[in-house]
Parts: structure tokens; sequence; C-alpha cells
């Protein structure tokens, strides 16, 4: 039996956009990542705790260019004073977004991280979080990402799940990074908060 890890009481979903869990495009475990993120969202909702959702704004003819059909998020938000959705600009999810201020107005100590890309604006956001003191757990099976080309002279291709799993080691012994999705519990955090307002 897993043991349950100790509650959070945020829950990050990085970038789970359309352009990442559908078509061509999609990563690899796609359909694990979208069960896990979904299950997460659902369980989160249920036990009070507080739901961001971060869209990536990428650059002009990219896959997720705002405002096109990669850019839109792919699960279903349901706003309110526990769950937001933050757009952003780069991998960071704290980087020139609201994001701080909401995890600090809200009272949040510990939170999960989840979603695309592993190595890239998961292990960013995770990583800024756990310098500002959070407690981080990212669940080994709801984070997800492309596979790493082969390049001449340098390395053969590596597979997604190595990619992934490299990312999240490279954390650090902070961030709890072997619990899995159905392991993470969620508590209410310490203060009802005013979300901001929506794009």
């Amino acid at each position: 039996m897993t043991q349950l890890a100790q509650p959070v009481d945020a829950l990050i979903v990085v970038d789970v956009q359309s352009a990442f869990v559908t078509g061509d495009g999609a990563v690899p475990a796609a359909a694990r990542l979208v069960d896990r993120t979904a299950d997460l969202i659902a369980r989160a909702r249920s036990g009070g705790a507080l739901v961001v959702h971060l869209q990536n704004d990428g650059p002009p003819g990219s896959d997720d260019e705002p405002h096109t059909p990669g850019w839109e998020l792919h699960h279903p938000v349901e706003r309110g004073p526990r769950e937001v959705v933050i757009r952003k600009p780069r991998d960071d999810g704290f980087h020139a977004t609201p994001l701080g201020g909401v995890l600090a107005d809200a009272g949040v100590r510990a939170l999960a991280v989840c979603g695309v890309m592993s190595e890239m604006c998961v292990q960013a956001t995770a990583r800024t979080a756990l310098e500002r003191g959070y407690r981080v757990v990212v669940p080994h099976d709801a984070h997800a990402t492309q596979d790493c080309p082969a390049v001449p002279g340098v390395s053969e291709p590596v597979p997604a799940a190595i990619v992934s799993r490299v990312a999240a080691y490279a954390l650090g012994s902070d961030a709890e990074v072997t619990v899995p999705a159905a392991a993470v519990t969620f508590t209410a955090p310490a203060v009802t908060f005013t979300a901001p307002a929506a794009d």
C-alpha cells in the first residue's frame, strides 16, 4: 500500500494546454498526464486546496501562441476564490506573474506541482517554490515532457520518461519527487483570498 504524503494546500497545474496533450505535438505520456492531473484537480477542489492553472503565453507562431487553439487549457476551470488561472511569459511560473502574491495571500505552506514540461516549466516553477520556502511535492507520474532528440557527436535520443525523472531529481533532496499522484492529499490553505481579475 502506498503511504499518503502529508497534505498540501495548493496545486499548481503547469501548462496543461491543448498543444502539449493533444494531437501531433502531445507529449508521449499525454493520456496518463491528463488522467493524473484531472484526478489531482478534482481531489484538490474537494479538499478545499487552492488550484492554480498556469497558462504559458508562447511567442508568435508557436503552438501555444495566445488565443490559438493550442494555447487553451485542456482541463475545465472552475474560477473562484480557490481556483485561478495565471498566464506566464517564461518557464518559471513566478516570473513576472502574480503567483507569489496569490500563494502568500492564501497562506499556502505546501504545494504540489504537476504538468509540462518536466525539465522546463515544471522544474523552474518548483525550484522557485523551494527557494521561497514552500514544501514542494512533484508527483512522479503527473509531469511529462518530450523525448530529447539525438545530437550527432553528443548523445543518442533520451526517452521522455528519463528526461522527466532526471529533471525532478535535479531539484534536490528538499523536493518530494517519488510520491505518486494518487498519494498526494489536500487541505485548505489558511486564508480565503480574493482571486486576481481574469485576463
